[in-house]
């Protein structure tokens, strides 16, 4: 293990509205994970799990306490710095995949690797590398149109790992898909997190998703425990 875990929450508090009279969603939650971890974040719907991995993301900032990625607190950064620094550390996958329609799925996965500042013909090489690695070589030239569910949560999986992210969050990536497909799916993703090294925080309200990784969290009532 590393001195510095890869992303660690000290003391965050969130609430929508005022700290004192809004809706609370955090209070004062600790939270780490070091290389090659794969853990799980779970609570029913509507206790902040999709709150708390946008406060792991960077993408809300909480109203209290800190939030590091690899030693950084990034709540003292600026918007352009925290913007570079996640592009280098964390991946996101969400429930609802967000894949560009008029892009295939090539395409959709070249894009993280080109904003990364890789060049076109690097970029599509690691795009056919990442999705020939989550079982889609045949889909190169599909639109999301054309795909299953499962593929296309699939191609965002292999466009979140584009960038070649530290740690890949994941918000209900199997929400949408049937008992099967979610098994294969998150399978995949274990096993790839064990090839590449890569950290798993999966958000889920399914204790059988949930199950499958090293450890479980959950959250209830604003605060995280041990599940």
């Amino acid at each position: 293990m590393s001195a510095d875990p890869l992303l660690r929450l000290s003391n965050a508090t969130f609430a929508y509205g005022e700290i004192d009279s809004g809706v609370s969603v955090l209070e004062d939650v600790d939270f780490s994970i070091d290389t090659g971890q794969r853990l799980a974040l779970i609570g029913r719907s509507g206790s902040g799990k999709s709150t708390l991995m946008s406060i792991l993301a960077g993408l809300l900032l909480p109203a209290q306490g800190a939030v590091f990625w690899q030693g950084v607190d990034v709540t003292r950064l600026t918007d352009t710095k925290r913007v570079a620094l996640r592009r280098e550390t964390i991946g996101v996958v969400y429930q609802f995949h967000h894949l560009l329609p008029e892009f295939s799925a090539v395409e959709n996965v070249m894009l993280p690797a080109m904003l990364a500042g890789k060049t076109p013909s690097t970029s599509e090489t690691i795009a056919h590398t990442l999705l020939e690695q989550v079982g889609l070589e045949h889909r190169y030239s599909h639109r999301p149109g054309e795909l299953s569910g499962g593929e296309r949560q699939r191609v965002a999986i292999a466009r979140a790992l584009a960038g070649e992210p530290k740690v890949l969050l994941m918000d209900e990536p199997t929400g949408n898909l049937d008992e099967a497909t979610a098994d294969h799916v998150i399978a995949m993703l274990v096993e790839l997190s064990k090839k590449t090294g890569t950290s798993l925080v999966i958000v889920t309200h399914d204790r059988r998703v949930a199950a499958q990784t090293d450890q479980q969290f959950e959250l209830h009532q604003g605060q995280l425990r041990s599940a």
